[in-house]
This record gives C-alpha cells, sequence and structure tokens, in this order.
C-alpha cells in the first residue's frame, strides 16, 4: 500500500481533461489508484503527486492538456509536487515526441494502459480493477457509460482512429453490470457515450446493434433511472431505432445528432457522405412523433472546400430543422488528417465570422424552442442548491450535463441534490430556463 511519510496514505491528484469518454477512463484509474492504496484528493494543493489524463483530438485540446503538464512542472520544480503522471490521449498521438518536450514527468501511459501506470508507480505485478470510483468533488448522480471504444467512421478531419484505433464494442453483460453498479453508487442517470454509439455491436455481431444494448440496460435499470444517448451519427440512425427511443420509458426524448454539415460538398469531403434530404427525414420523423423532442447537433465550420453557397446552404438546414441545441466550432488542420492536406482552405477571418453568424441564429432559434415550454410541468434532476437564495439548478430530459443549459429552479433551496423535481416553467431564456418549485415537487 502506498503511504507517505507520516504514514497516511499518499495522496494523488488526478486531473482528467477532455470528452466524457476520458472521463470514463479516469474513473477507472482513480479504482485503480485506491486499489492501490492512494488516496484522491480534490485539489493539486493537496496532493504530492499529479497526474494527467490528457486529450489530444484537436489543437484546442492539445494546448490545455500541454498547459496543465507544464503547471504541473512548475509546481514540481516549486517543490510542491514529488511527481508528475502523462497518460491518455496525448501520449497515443505523440509518443516520444511528447516525453522529449516534457523531460520533468517521471511515468506515462498510453490510454486505458493501467498495467503499464501500476508497474510505474512501483506495484509489481499488477491486478487492475474493473470498476469505477468518481472523482473527488465528482457529482454522483449523473453519470457516463462508455459502451464502446474506438472508430471505423474514418472521418477525414478526425484524429480519433488513429489515437484510439478502430471500434472495440463492450460486451452487454459488462455494460448492464457497470450501469447497475452506477446506480448502486447513487447514479439517477446514466448517460451512454461512444466515438458513435449506432455502430455499437458491430464487431461483437457483424451488424450495429444498439437496440441489443437498449433492450439490455433498460431490463437491468430501475424504473425511474434516466437514460441518455450522446454522439450519434446519422448514417446509424433508422426508423426502427427511432421508434424504439420514442417508446421506451426510460430513454429520454433527447438525442445527440452531429451533423457536422448539410452541404453535399462538404459532407463528401468529410467523408459523411449522407445526403442532406435523408438528414431532413430523420429530424422530421422525430419532430413528428413528439413535437417536444430535443434535439442536439453539432457542426463545423470552415471545413476545406466551405464557400458562401454552402454555408448559406447549412445556415438554412439548421433554419428548417430548429435544433434546441447546437454546438458549433472552426475547423482545425489536425496533422495526419486528410483534411489538413485539402484545397480549399478558408481563411481564419472569415472562419470567425461564420461561426459568429451559426450563433447568432442558434440563439433565436433556440429561444422559440425554450418558448415552447414556458406554463408548462416539467421533471428536473437537482444539480446545485443555493439555500441562501432560496434557489435549485437542475436539468430536464432536454438538457444533458456540462453542454447545454440549466432550469433555474425558484423555491428550490429545499430541494436535495440528485433528486427529482417537478417545476412549472415561468420564463424562457436562450439557453436556460426560469422555474417554480411545485409543492408536491420532490
Amino acid at each position: 500500500m502506498a503511504r507517505s511519510r507520516s504514514g497516511k496514505r499518499y495522496p494523488v491528484f488526478l486531473l482528467s481533461l477532455g470528452c466524457a469518454k476520458n472521463l470514463v477512463d479516469s474513473e477507472r484509474l482513480a479504482a485503480n489508484l485506491e486499489a492501490w492504496g492512494y488516496e484522491l484528493v480534490e485539489s493539486v494543493e493537496e496532493a504530492r503527486t499529479a497526474i494527467v489524463n490528457t486529450c489530444g483530438f484537436i489543437r484546442p485540446a492539445t494546448e490545455e492538456s500541454i498547459q496543465a503538464l507544464l503547471e504541473m512542472e512548475r509546481l514540481k520544480a516549486a517543490g510542491r509536487l514529488d511527481s508528475i503522471g502523462v497518460v491518455g490521449c496525448l501520449l497515443n498521438r505523440y509518443g516520444d515526441d511528447l516525453k522529449k518536450e516534457l523531460p520533468s514527468v517521471d511515468f506515462w501511459a498510453k490510454a486505458e494502459d493501467w498495467e503499464t501506470l501500476g508497474r510505474s508507480l512501483g506495484q509489481g505485478t499488477v491486478c487492475c480493477s474493473q470498476g469505477r470510483l468518481n472523482l473527488p468533488g465528482q457529482r454522483k448522480w449523473s453519470r457516463y457509460l462508455k459502451i464502446a471504444e474506438g472508430c471505423e467512421n474514418r472521418c477525414s478531419y478526425c484524429t480519433i482512429p488513429s489515437i484510439r484505433g478502430g471500434l472495440r464494442s463492450l460486451h452487454p453483460d459488462f455494460l448492464a453490470s457497470e450501469a447497475q453498479e452506477l446506480v448502486g453508487q447513487g447514479a439517477r442517470e446514466i448517460c451512454l457515450v461512444a466515438q458513435d454509439l449506432t455502430a455499437w455491436g458491430t464487431d461483437l455481431y457483424g451488424k450495429p446493434s444498439l437496440k441489443v444494448l437498449l433492450k439490455e440496460l433498460e431490463g437491468a435499470l430501475p424504473e425511474g433511472t434516466w437514460l441518455r444517448l450522446l454522439y450519434l451519427h446519422p448514417s446509424g440512425i433508422d426508423e426502427e431505432l427511432l421508434e424504439w427511443v420514442i417508446g421506451s420509458s426510460r430513454i429520454l426524448n433527447y438525442l445527440d445528432i452531429p451533423i457536422q454539415h448539410a452541404d453535399p460538398r462538404v459532407l463528401e469531403a468529410m467523408n459523411r457522405a449522407i445526403p442532406p434530404d435523408r438528414l431532413r427525414e430523420i429530424f422530421k420523423l422525430i419532430r413528428e412523433a413528439d413535437p417536444d423532442f430535443a434535439l442536439r447537433t453539432t457542426v463545423m465550420v470552415g471545413h476545406p472546400g466551405e464557400d458562401e453557397k454552402a454555408f448559406d446552404a447549412l445556415l438554412a438546414f439548421i433554419g428548417d430543422v430548429h435544433f434546441d441545441r447546437l454546438g458549433a466550432f472552426e475547423f482545425s488542420p489536425e496533422e495526419g488528417t486528410v483534411s489538413a492536406s485539402l484545397g480549399g482552405k478558408v481563411p481564419a477571418r472569415v472562419k470567425k465570422k461564420r461561426l459568429g453568424r451559426l450563433m447568432s441564429l442558434q440563439e433565436e432559434l433556440s429561444l422559440e424552442r425554450q418558448s415552447r415550454f414556458e406554463g408548462k410541468m416539467m421533471k428536473v434532476l437537482v444539480e446545485s442548491i443555493d439555500p441562501g437564495e432560496d434557489l435549485a439548478f437542475g436539468r430536464s430530459y432536454r438538457e444533458a450535463p456540462e453542454v447545454d443549459g440549466l432550469v433555474e429552479i425558484r423555491g428550490g433551496g429545499g430541494l436535495v441534490l440528485g433528486s427529482f423535481a417537478t417545476v412549472r416553467i415561468m420564463e424562457a431564456l436562450e439557453h436556460d430556463l426560469v422555474a417554480e418549485v411545485q409543492p408536491d415537487g420532490v
């Protein structure tokens, strides 16, 4: 067991950067660290060792990881840390070149390689835990379930296949057991994540089989547990899957379907050649089945070959669909991707201007969608409480954790964290809703 000189468990700070899938990896790492005798602490000031689970997906994520590591090096040089560890995607992507740039780092491990990390920490024969442990300060009522790793889609701008490899679906029995474990730890909401949920099972059953997993999870989880589906490639969505989601008592009427673009030529250059008409058909089917269904998407502006006509087509598509939530980012030419070598590059100032126009349009559309719920009763998962102001904040089925807005609950100071409350929506804002708690709300 790892002990400090005082005989106490050795304190380790684990910083998890990047996406929700990375957070799942960090929780697995945390469970291993605890099994090896370390104490996870909430801040680097409390620690003697710092481990950074890095992200290297796009340039801003890489820069964030590097800045975090440089700060750890500064703390080590000042004598406030004994050692620094680096794990995850940044090492997968840059390998020995990264090690040369960060000579003060003491140990390294690629994503999910806990055995190497354990040996670096002096564990000898390493026995790795399959469990997960909440990071200190992390909420327990909303958790992520990573159902697969890697990707076979080969979008031309994406580094994931080179960083994480091809698709590897986790077995449904394991996922059902892990979901039950998360509920046992206090989870009221389970968010399914993968690079592409719709591809799950292709390597297990010879064809995409997400419905098989959803059926397994619905049978394993108690009534009242929320299941939220994030990151579905539109080409993998069919009528059968939509009917299952909409007819389920546990799966929320919320889908995150990144379209990335809506111009045929740009989609082809992205290697995402799904016809815009098929995209329209998917969203039309969803909204016809439930006009209040929450749709989230992600789009990219400034991909090589995106001229004004293509960008106008994207704006028109977004205006037609009226997404509830939309994330957008500028194209980043990532080393080693096909898109980085394409002609027809869009100047930085043009990308920035297009992003501003896109988000201005989405704010209008978002407010319009939000306004549908004024006066309605909604079920909300309580996330935080301010007793002094008699306020609480939470999320309904329409808001995914971290990426969407919140519901401000007036009169909610007496609610319980991680509980469900019934509220009446009083006012709609561009991203958030203002509500009041109902007498029978908990």
